[in-house]
């Protein structure tokens, strides 16, 4: 049964629990619906690039994916979950990982993960509104039976199901062959068929992968510019994800470490999607953005930047939430725009919805708001002023506006502290969340919104019927 039946499941009146703004499913802004090409990285940290004070401070300037800023709008408050998977399946649902079945209630997540089959994708949205789809690079949203790329809404796919740091095993001299646990492997597949095998996943192939996600990513483009069909090319990279590996063309390059390596390497990739777009006459039709899953890893080799906050991912920290986002969209999209507005990885799937005149599902709690508006010029303020913060399945706590709760705090070693009040901080005054009984007595009337965005959405959590199957 397809997912467009199963959704019919239930109730058209499950639209009144929807909590968040109401989404307009307005016409396509373009006859021509646009392309879309979506750069995420893998625990890439706010202070990386260039224009979020990083580039050449970080050992490698970044001209080419600086410029999408300067040719488009660039978010300083663009917020994501703390943890990959999460992450992902928040972009890929317009819905907070801990509806996509990340739930304490839910199998364990040795069992599997992700997002279940019910879910409907942004993938599947575009399909479904005439676009092709290719996927190229890093999943982690299920690698089993029925929960490939290819299984929700990509009509193609090369890359890795999981987690870089698979790449340590076979090169690992404490690796156990009788243990039971296999390498990872590249895989490809086709809509429709069942995923191949390649080869291993080690730390060779793990230098290479991002050049040949770039290639097959530029093959697509290419391919798909013929048939005059609207595309959706997707590229989670895998970098700079563990093993910070540079490929062999980049090895040294900088002379500022492995990590500047892998900086330059990717804005050259970056640099060269940017082109072939223009070269095929694409730009004005073309909506690309650049962002990341979520802040830079928090083990001490990982030599990634958060900038000016603190933290790093797997905790509640603006150093964890706060990712770069860049988007291009010439003609439609003013050049050189900023904002320190929340915007949230969730308004993706609506705010492409409405760009692509795509449809919305109606059965089901979006937590994503349109910022079409917002990000045309057709509105000063972003369409969402609040979020929730999770780790995995447990909330923590809530932004609104320039302020932030939290419930619980983290120790040094990243273990959950329980404290006896709860910890207010103003962003714009201690972006490190260093003191917040500091500025608590100023701020004493924030708590008020703070505790109704955490109320409204635990109520909005008890209302969702979830996924009817696995």
């Amino acid at each position: 049964m397809s997912k467009s039946k199963r959704i019919l499941r239930f109730p058209a009146c499950l639209l009144a629990l929807i909590v968040v703004a109401p989404l307009a499913l307005a016409e396509s802004v373009d006859e021509n619906k646009p392309n879309i090409v979506l750069v995420l990285m893998d625990n890439f940290g706010y202070g990386e690039i260039g224009v979020y004070g990083g580039g050449v401070t970080r050992g490698a300037p970044t001209p080419r994916i600086d410029s999408i800023a300067t040719e488009g709008f660039q978010l300083t408050n663009y917020n994501v979950e703390a943890e990959c998977t999460p992450s992902r399946a928040a972009l890929m649902t317009g819905r907070y990982g801990a509806r996509t079945r990340l739930r304490p209630e839910g199998p364990p997540r040795g069992l599997w993960y992700g997002i279940s089959k019910w879910e409907i994708t942004l993938a599947e949205m575009l399909s479904d509104a005439g676009y092709a789809t290719g996927m190229f690079g890093k999943w982690h949203l299920g690698d089993t039976e029925g929960r490939f790329p290819t299984d929700q809404g990509f009509d193609e796919w090369y890359g890795i199901p999981n987690s870089s740091d698979q790449a340590f095993w076979p090169d690992s001299d404490s690796f156990q062959k009788d243990s039971g646990v296999e390498f990872a492997h590249i895989m490809t597949s086709k809509r429709g068929e069942t995923p191949k095998k390649h080869e291993v996943y080690g730390r060779a192939k793990r230098a290479t992968i991002d050049r040949e996600i770039t290639d097959h990513a530029l093959d697509f483009i290419k391919r798909k510019a013929k048939t005059k069909k609207p595309f959706f090319a997707y590229l989670p990279y895998t970098q700079t994800h563990e093993p910070v590996d540079a490929h062999p063309d980049f090895k040294g390059k900088t002379g500022n470490g492995s990590f500047a390596d892998v900086l330059a390497q990717t804005d050259v990739y970056v640099g060269e999607l940017l082109d072939t777009i223009d070269e095929l006459g694409l730009r004005d039709n073309t909506i690309f953005i650049f962002t990341s899953d979520n802040g830079r890893e928090g083990i001490k080799r990982s030599f990634g930047s958060t900038g000016v906050w603190r933290g790093t991912m797997f905790s509640p920290y603006e150093g964890s939430l706060r990712v770069p986002f860049l988007i291009r969209w010439p003609g439609k999209i003013p050049a050189k725009q900023v904002s320190n507005d929340i915007v949230h990885t969730i308004d993706l799937f609506p705010t492409l919805a409405n760009f692509i005149g795509g449809d919305i599902p109606q059965d089901r709690i979006l937590d994503g708001v349109d910022q079409s508006d917002f990000l045309m010029g057709k509105a000063k303020k972003s369409a969402r002023e609040s979020m929730v913060i999770y780790l995995t399945s447990e909330l923590f706590g809530a932004k609104w506006r320039n302020w932030k709760i939290l419930l619980k705090e983290l120790d040094k070693d990243y273990s959950v502290k329980n404290i006896a009040y709860t910890s207010i901080y103003n962003l714009i005054i201690d972006p490190k969340e260093e003191e917040p009984e500091k500025f608590y007595l100023d701020d004493t009337w924030v708590s008020d919104p703070l505790w109704k965005v955490i109320g409204d959405h635990q109520a909005s959590m008890e209302k969702d019927p979830g996924a009817p199957d696995a």
